[in-house]
C-alpha cells in the first residue's frame, strides 16, 4: 500500500489520514529520504498520534537542485487540442529546477508575462539511477520509481510559441508547484497507475479531467525513450505529459491555413490578439486546485492548492 511523506521545514512526516508523525531521519533532500526508507516504513508501522495536518505548512517534496525534466504532448486530449494528428514523436524538454515551488505557494506572473496557462501533470520521482542505455519494461518500474507527486507545468505561452522558447517559458521561479505529498509507491501499486485521474480546476471551474490512460507514451517506455541521452538520479523529476484542457487551443484549420501564408512577426501578433479574448488564462487572483488519485482513493496524491499573484 502507498504511503504520503510531507515535507515541512522541520522535516518528513508521514501522513495517517488527518494528522501525520514525523520520519526519524537525518535525510535533508528527498535523495537522502528515499535511501532511509526503512525509516519511513517504520514510522507508517507506529502507533504515535501525530500532529493535526492542518497545523503543517507543506512544502515541495521534491528538494532542488534536481533535474526537472518532461514529456511533451504525451496526452491523446492535449494532442487534439493542440492541432496534431497522426502519429506524435516522443519528446521531452527541461525546466530548470528553481521553478520548483511548494503546494501552497503562488504562482507568480511576471510582468511581461500576459499568457498564463496550467497544466497538471502526474511526476515520478526517481528512485535509483537511470543510465544512458537504460531499457525499462513496466515489471522494471518499482526499480526505478520511487513515488509520484502533483506537479503544474505552468508556462508563458507568448514566450514558449513567439521565442520557441520551451526551457524559459516554463523555468520562472514559482513554475512548478510540487506536491503536497510524495506518494511512495509498493511493487504492487504500479498495477493502479492507468486508473490515476488527473483533476485541475481553476477558482472551482473544472478544467482538466483525464485518467493516465488517455496517454500516449506510459512511464516505462519513456524512461527507456529518456534514457538513449539523459541520466537521471535517485530524487530526479520526470513530469509525464498534461490532458486536454489547458487555456491554449490550436486554432481551427482554416484560421490555421491563412496564418501560415503570413510573416512570423504578423501571424503571431494576429494569434494573440484572438488569444486575448479567452478567458482561460489565468489572472491575478486566480486559485488552481489540483487532484491526481485513483477512484476508490487508495492512491491519492493530495490537493495542490495555489493561488495566482503578480510579480511586485
Amino acid at each position: 500500500m502507498s504511503t504520503n511523506v510531507l515535507r515541512t521545514a522541520d522535516g518528513w512526516w508521514v501522513l495517517r489520514d488527518d494528522r501525520a508523525v514525523p520520519v526519524d531521519t537525518k535525510a535533508v533532500t528527498t535523495a537522502e529520504l528515499l535511501a532511509d526508507r526503512d525509516a519511513v516504513r517504520e514510522t507508517a508501522r507506529s502507533g504515535e498520534a501525530g500532529t493535526p495536518v492542518a497545523d503543517l505548512v507543506a512544502l515541495s517534496p521534491v528538494t532542488t537542485p534536481c533535474r526537472v525534466v518532461a514529456q511533451m504532448v504525451n496526452y491523446r486530449s492535449h494532442a487534439r487540442d493542440s492541432g496534431f494528428t497522426g502519429d506524435i514523436p516522443p519528446a521531452f524538454f527541461r525546466k530548470a529546477s528553481g521553478s520548483v515551488s511548494g503546494p501552497g505557494e503562488a504562482v507568480v506572473r511576471p510582468a511581461h508575462v500576459r499568457f498564463l496557462d496550467y497544466e497538471i501533470e502526474l511526476g515520478l520521482v526517481m528512485a535509483a539511477p537511470l543510465p544512458v542505455g537504460t531499457v525499462v519494461e513496466d515489471r522494471d518500474l518499482p526499480a526505478y520509481v520511487a513515488g509520484l507527486v502533483i506537479t503544474n507545468d505552468v508556462s508563458a505561452r507568448e514566450v514558449q510559441l513567439t521565442r520557441t522558447q520551451f526551457y524559459e517559458s516554463k523555468s520562472y521561479p514559482t513554475f512548478t508547484p510540487t506536491g503536497p505529498y510524495l506518494t511512495l509507491l509498493e511493487p504492487e501499486d504500479f498495477a493502479r497507475l492507468l486508473d490515476l485521474r488527473l483533476k485541475l480546476s481553476v477558482n472551482g471551474e473544472l478544467r482538466q479531467d483525464r485518467t493516465l490512460a488517455d496517454m500516449i507514451v506510459r512511464p516505462a517506455r519513456a524512461l527507456t525513450l529518456l534514457a538513449r541521452f539523459q541520466t537521471l538520479d535517485p530524487g530526479d523529476l520526470l513530469l509525464t505529459g498534461t490532458p486536454g484542457g489547458t487555456a491554449l487551443k490550436a486554432p481551427p484549420k482554416a484560421v490555421e491555413k491563412i496564418g501560415a501564408l503570413l510573416p512570423p512577426a504578423v501571424k503571431w501578433k494576429a494569434f494573440f490578439k484572438s488569444q486575448a479574448k479567452n478567458p482561460h488564462y489565468l489572472r491575478t487572483g486566480d486559485v488552481i486546485t489540483a487532484t491526481i488519485a485513483t477512484p476508490d482513493g487508495r492512491i491519492d496524491l493530495g490537493e495542490q492548492r495555489t493561488p495566482v499573484t503578480a510579480a511586485n
